[in-house]
C-alpha cells in the first residue's frame, strides 16, 4: 500500500514538472530577447475569428432563379409579402426565419436543405390544395395564374374574363379598356375612385404599373393594372374576410405572374427570356447532357441544379440539339438511349417552368404521340408538353428510347398567343449526335425521372 502511494506521489510531482516546463518554454517563445537597457515588451495574442457570414451574403451567392423559387415557396407558405423578384431583401430574410421559427428551428435566415425541402414541399401541397394553373385568356391573350379550384367558374368576352367560386366569395376579374393617353398615376387615380365606395389602404405607383388593395363593400381587393399604347389591362382580386388566411398567399403568386401583355405584334418569334428553364437528359456518367439548342442560345451561365455550372460544347442546328457537360459531377444517373421504341404513345419526362410548379424542381412525365417512328427528321408531337420540357426524354410503354422532346414557339403575327409546337427528334438522330462529339453513351438505365436534370439558362 505505501509503495503505491510513493508511486502516485512520484507521478504526479513528474506530471507537474512537465507542464512547469511546457509553460516556461511557451512563455519564452512568446517573449523577445532581452536587450541590454531596453524594457522588453509585454507581446498580447490575440485570437483570430472569421468574419460571420450575414444571411444577406448567403442569399446573394444564390442563382436568381433560386432566390424565386424560394421567395415563392415562401410567399405559398404565408411567410413573404412582396415582389417575387429574385432580388435579395430584408423581408425576405425575415420570411426565412419566421419559417424557422414556426418549424421550431433556429431562426438563423439561412434555410439548410432539411429546411429547404420542407418548404418547398409545404408549398407544393399548398398550390395542389387551391389548384394552381397558369393559364392564358384567349380574349386579350394576357396570362395569369388562376387558383382553379377555388375559382371553378369562368365567364369571359370581348372585355375580360372572370373567374368565380361557387358562391361567389373569392372572385378574379381582368378587364381592358382603351383609353387615350393613360399613365400608371391617371389609371390609380380613377381605379380608387371606381367602383364608389372603395376604401384604399395600399398604394404603389411605379411608371410601367400600378397596385392598389383596401375594402371593397364587405370584400378585400387587390388590384394591379397597366397599359400598352392606348390598352389598360387590369387584374382585381376580390375576396370575403373570412377568405383572407387562404387567398392572401395566392394573390402574391397571382401578382407576380400576371403577364398583361405577353407579345405584341411581332413578325418572328417572341424574344427570348432573360431565364429560361428547361430538360436536360443525362447520356453518360462523366457528365455529358443532351438537351435543346433553342433553349440554351446566347446564355451567359448555363446551369444544372444540384451540378453547378454547365458548358455548352457542341450544337445541332439542323435538329435543335445540343451538348452540355458538367465537370466533377457524382452520382450522375445517365439514361439508355440504346434499342428501339417500337410505340407512337410516349411518355415524356422533363421539369417543367418552375412558376407552374410554384418553385419546385420535380421531374413528371406525360403522354403524348407522333405519327410515327425512326426516321432523319423531327416528328410532330401532339399534345405539346409544358413550358420547361424542351430537351426532356421520350420513352414508349417498354421503357424504349425514342427521342427528344423540343419545343418551338411558333411564328406569331398578331395580339393573339399561339400555343407552343412540339417535336420529337428522333434516337437515331441523338445517337449520331452523341457519337460525332465522342460521347460514349453505352450505358445507363430506363428511369427517365433519375435521368432528366433542370438546365437554368441566364441571358443580358
Amino acid at each position: 500500500m505505501g509503495g503505491f502511494v510513493m508511486r502516485s506521489v512520484l507521478s504526479a510531482t513528474l506530471l507537474l514538472a512537465a507542464l512547469l516546463i511546457a509553460d516556461s518554454g511557451a512563455a519564452q517563445a512568446q517573449t523577445p530577447p532581452a536587450v541590454p537597457g531596453v524594457k522588453p515588451k509585454t507581446v498580447t495574442t490575440v485570437p483570430i475569428r472569421p468574419a460571420l457570414q450575414k444571411p444577406e451574403d448567403t442569399a446573394g451567392g444564390m442563382t436568381q432563379a433560386e432566390r424565386l423559387a424560394l421567395q415563392s415557396d415562401l410567399a405559398w407558405v404565408g411567410d413573404y409579402n412582396g415582389a417575387i423578384s429574385g432580388d435579395v431583401s430584408e423581408r425576405m430574410v425575415n420570411a426565412i426565419k419566421e419559417f424557422q421559427k414556426k418549424q421550431g428551428g433556429k431562426p438563423t435566415g439561412v434555410l439548410n436543405p432539411q429546411e429547404r425541402g420542407v418548404l418547398a414541399d409545404t408549398a407544393r401541397k399548398r398550390q395542389e390544395n387551391v389548384g394552381w394553373r397558369i393559364v392564358t385568356e384567349p380574349a386579350t391573350g394576357a396570362r395569369l395564374g388562376i387558383p382553379t379550384k377555388l375559382v371553378p367558374q369562368l365567364t369571359s368576352d370581348a372585355s375580360g374574363a372572370k373567374w368565380t367560386s361557387p358562391t361567389g366569395t373569392v372572385q378574379v376579374l381582368l378587364t381592358r379598356r382603351k383609353e387615350a393617353g393613360p399613365s400608371t398615376a391617371k389609371l390609380a387615380e380613377q381605379e380608387k375612385k371606381e367602383p364608389a365606395g372603395r376604401t384604399i389602404d395600399y398604394t404603389v405607383v411605379k411608371p410601367d404599373f400600378f397596385v392598389l388593395s383596401g375594402m371593397q363593400g364587405l370584400k378585400k381587393f387587390y388590384l394591379r393594372g397597366t397599359f400598352k399604347g392606348d390598352e389598360v389591362r387590369i387584374l382585381t382580386i376580390l375576396y370575403d374576410q373570412a377568405m383572407q388566411n387562404t387567398v392572401e398567399p395566392v394573390v402574391i403568386a397571382m401578382s407576380s405572374a400576371f403577364n398583361p401583355f405577353p407579345s405584341g405584334v411581332v413578325a418572328g418569334p417572341p424574344p427570348r427570356k432573360t431565364v429560361e428553364y428547361g430538360t436536360g437528359v443525362v447520356v453518360s456518367d462523366d457528365g455529358a447532357i443532351v438537351t435543346d439548342r433553342v433553349a440554351t442560345d446566347d446564355c451567359i451561365a448555363l446551369t444544372i441544379p444540384g451540378y453547378g455550372n454547365a458548358d455548352r460544347i457542341a450544337a445541332d442546328k439542323e435538329h435543335d440539339l445540343a451538348l452540355l457537360r458538367v465537370y466533377g459531377a457524382r452520382d450522375l444517373k445517365p439514361l439508355s438511349i440504346a434499342g428501339r421504341a417500337t410505340q407512337t404513345t410516349l411518355d415524356i419526362t422533363g421539369i417543367s417552368d418552375p412558376q407552374s410548379q410554384g418553385g419546385g424542381a420535380a421531374a413528371s412525365s406525360v403522354k403524348a404521340s407522333v405519327a410515327q417512328l425512326g426516321g432523319s427528321s423531327d416528328s410532330a408531337l401532339s399534345p405539346a408538353p409544358a413550358v420547361g420540357f424542351s430537351g426532356a426524354a421520350a420513352l414508349d410503354s417498354g421503357g424504349k428510347f425514342a427521342g427528344i422532346a423540343v419545343l418551338k414557339p411558333v411564328i406569331v403575327a398578331g395580339p393573339a398567343t399561339a400555343p407552343a409546337q412540339a417535336a420529337l427528334v428522333p434516337a437515331d438522330t441523338v445517337r449520331e449526335f452523341l457519337k460525332a462529339h465522342g460521347v460514349n453513351a453505352s450505358g445507363g438505365s430506363t428511369d427517365a425521372k433519375a435521368a432528366v436534370v433542370r438546365v437554368i439558362c441566364v441571358r443580358k
